[in-house]
C-alpha cells in the first residue's frame, strides 16, 4: 500500500491514526516486501502478524504461509482487514496483543511471528510472545530504535539491561535495519528499526533453572549502579565471581549472558552435576501380571525392552489446566518431546504411590497429594511399562531441574485434546496414553 493509497483508504475508513494506540503506518512497500522477507516463511507455516494496520506487511505475507491470524486492537482497522483478508485460512482477531493467549499457537506450529509493534507496548508483547514455553519459530518486529540497541547489546554496554539477558536466554536477537521516519505516516517523533529475534540452538547455552535464573538477573539489575553483591544475596558470591572470572565488586551489565546463565547453574547446584547413571539404577521386571520376576538396570530394562513399572502424575491448577513438561534433549527416551506433569520409573522395592509422590518433588519442586486415576499394562504405547497413573492439585511456581525439563506450563484440556489431533508427533507416548485413558474417565 503506497503512501497515496494509504491516505484515501484512512479517509475512507474516518480512520484518522490514534496517538494513543501508538499507529504509525509503514507505506513503502519495497520496505514492507523486505521485512516479510526476514521472517523467512515456509508453505507450512501459521504467520501471527500483532498489529497489522492496514496490512501493508499483510499483503506480501499471506501469500507465503499456509494459514494465519492477524491481531488489531483498533475496531475500524479489524474491520478493514476482514473485508480485504478474511478467509478459511486468515482469521482476524480485534484484540489487544497482550490478550492473546499465546498457548492457542502451540497446535498451529511451525509459528512465525511479526509487527510493526506500538512503541509503548513493545517490552510486555516480547515477553509474552517470547517466554517459556513459547511455539514461536522466528519473530521479526519493528520497534523503536532505543529498544532495539538494548535488546541486542553487548555485555559492558551502558545500555545491555535485564531485557537483554532475560530475552536472550532463550533468543538470539539481531537489529537487522535502521528505518527512517518518512516511510510511516505520520512520521513517528523517535527513530524506528527492525530485529529479528531465533530460538537458539540446543547447546548454545548451558542448561539452567528458569525460574532462578529469572530471579537472579532482576535482582542483578534492579539497581544499576550497585554492585552485584549487595543484591543477588548469595553467600557464596565471592566463589561464583572466582568461577565466572568477574571481580567480586561487578555489576550486573558487566556480565555476559552466557556468564548469567552458569551463575545461575552454580547457584542451583547444578555446575558439574554427574549424569544419570543407567548402569547402577536398579528396575523390577515384572511378568504380564505385573508380578516382580527379577531386579535389573536401567540399562539393562532399556536395551531388552523388559516389562517393568512407571508412573505418570498429571498436576491441575485451579483453573482445571493441565501442567505439561518439555524433556530435556538429554533424556534418553523421547527427548524434546512433551510429557505428563511428572513421570518416572518405580525404583527396585519401591510401590507405585510413593514413586508418584518422589517424583513430583523431585521434577517439580512442590509437595501435593496424589490420587490414583488408573492402571495402564505394560504396551508397546508405554514402552513396555505398567503405568500407575495419578492426579494432584497445584497452581506452582514449579521448581524444574534443567537436566530432566526444558521448560513447562499448564494449558487448558480443550487445548491439548486439539494440540494432540493436529500435532501428536510432539508427545511422547507414554503420555498419549495415559491422556487417552484419563479423557475416557472424565
Amino acid at each position: 500500500m503506497n503512501l497515496s493509497t494509504l491516505r484515501t483508504t484512512l479517509e475512507q475508513l474516518g480512520a484518522a491514526p490514534v496517538k494513543s494506540l501508538g499507529q504509525n503506518f509503514l507505506h513503502d512497500q519495497n520496505l514492507a516486501r523486505w521485512i516479510v522477507d526476514q521472517l523467512g516463511l515456509e508453505p507450512e507455516d501459521h504467520l501471527v502478524e500483532i498489529g497489522p494496520g492496514l496490512g501493508a506487511l499483510s499483503e506480501f505475507a499471506l501469500p507465503q504461509c499456509a494459514s494465519a491470524t492477524l491481531i488489531e486492537k483498533d475496531g475500524r482497522l479489524a474491520d478493514y482487514l476482514r473485508g480485504t483478508f478474511a478467509s478459511e485460512r486468515v482469521e482476524v482477531r480485534h484484540e489487544d496483543a497482550l490478550d492473546f493467549d499465546v498457548r492457542t499457537l502451540f497446535p498451529r506450529q511451525p509459528v512465525k511471528v511479526l509487527g510493526n509493534l506500538p512503541y509503548y507496548v513493545t517490552s510486555p508483547i516480547l515477553f509474552a510472545f517470547g517466554a517459556e514455553p513459547s511455539p514461536a519459530q522466528r519473530m521479526v518486529f519493528t520497534v523503536q530504535r532505543e529498544m532495539a540497541e538494548r535488546l541486542a547489546a553487548q555485555h559492558g554496554s551502558h545500555v545491555y539491561g535485564q531485557p537483554t539477558v532475560l530475552l536472550g536466554r532463550r533468543w538470539r536477537i539481531r537489529l537487522v535495519k535502521h528505518l527512517s521516519a518518512s516511510v510511516f505516516l505520520p512520521n513517528p517523533k523517535v527513530q524506528s528499526s527492525v530485529i529479528t529475534l531465533d530460538p537458539r540452538e540446543p547447546g548454545e547455552l548451558p542448561d539452567c533453572e528458569a525460574g532462578l535464573f529469572q530471579s537472579l538477573v532482576k535482582r542483578g539489575f534492579s539497581q544499576r549502579r550497585k554492585q552485584m553483591r549487595k543484591l543477588i544475596g548469595l553467600e557464596g558470591w565471592p566463589d561464583y565471581a572466582k568461577q565466572l572470572g568477574v571481580s567480586e565488586t561487578a555489576r550486573a551489565e558487566q556480565l555476559s549472558i552466557g556468564q548469567w546463565v552458569e551463575l545461575a547453574r552454580l547457584a542451583g547446584g547444578e555446575a558439574g552435576t554427574v549424569a544419570q547413571d543407567v548402569h547402577r539404577e536398579r528396575f523390577d521386571v515384572v511378568n504380564e501380571r505385573d508380578e516382580v520376576v527379577r531386579v535389573a538396570s536401567r540399562h539393562e530394562v532399556h536395551e531388552g525392552h523388559l516389562p517393568h513399572r512407571a508412573i505418570h502424575v498429571f498436576v491441575f491448577n485451579e483453573r482445571g489446566e493441565l501442567f505439561l513438561q518439555k524433556r530435556s534433549r538429554h533424556k534418553d527416551r523421547c527427548a524434546g518431546l512433551w510429557d505428563s506433569s511428572a513421570a518416572g520409573h518405580v525404583e527396585a522395592g519401591c510401590d507405585y504411590e510413593e514413586t508418584a509422590v518422589r517424583e513430583v518433588k523431585e521434577e517439580l519442586g512442590v509437595e501435593a497429594s496424589v490420587e490414583r486415576v488408573a492402571r495402564l499394562d505394560a504396551s508397546a504405547e508405554t514402552g513396555r511399562e505398567f503405568v500407575g497413573l495419578y492426579r494432584a492439585r497445584h497452581d506452582g511456581p514449579f521448581w524444574l531441574p534443567p537436566a530432566e525439563i526444558e521448560c513447562g506450563g499448564f494449558f487448558p484440556v480443550e487445548l491439548i485434546d486439539q494440540w494432540i489431533g493436529r500435532r501428536p508427533e510432539d508427545f511422547a507416548g507414554g503420555f498419549l496414553a495415559c491422556y487417552k485413558v484419563w479423557r475416557s474417565k472424565e
